[in-house]
């Protein structure tokens, strides 16, 4: 099945950084439209990676604290955790392809 889960910085500890294993985190906001373009893309990863990697996607306009946490310029920003350790970033509207690469390389091997 496979959905983007949508979480708040409130569900940022416990979803992110206590995660144990890959966890990938779309930063984007509605007025975004390049985060519009990513969107069903994050969403067939999010299904392809069922059971291997935690795909969220966290609303960067309702939770500002996140954004300077982790330095966010511009969004879409896709984060990347292995652990609860920040391992990976993408800036931008990527195609799949760069984003399933970044996935694997996130993988325990």
């Amino acid at each position: 099945m496979g959905s983007v889960v949508e979480i708040s910085g409130r569900q940022w500890e416990k979803e992110v950084l206590q995660a144990v294993g890959p966890v990938m985190v779309d930063l984007w906001a509605p007025w975004c439209g390049p985060c519009r373009t990513i969107a069903p893309v994050v969403e067939e990863l999010s299904r392809e990676y069922q059971g291997k990697v935690s795909i969220f996607k966290l609303n960067t306009d309702e939770n500002p604290d996140v954004m300077s946490r982790y330095q966010v310029m511009g969004i879409p920003t896709l984060l990347f955790f292995r652990d609860g350790q920040i391992v990976d970033r993408i800036v931008g509207a990527v195609p799949k392809a760069k984003l399933k690469e970044r996935l694997e390389a996130v993988l325990p091997k």
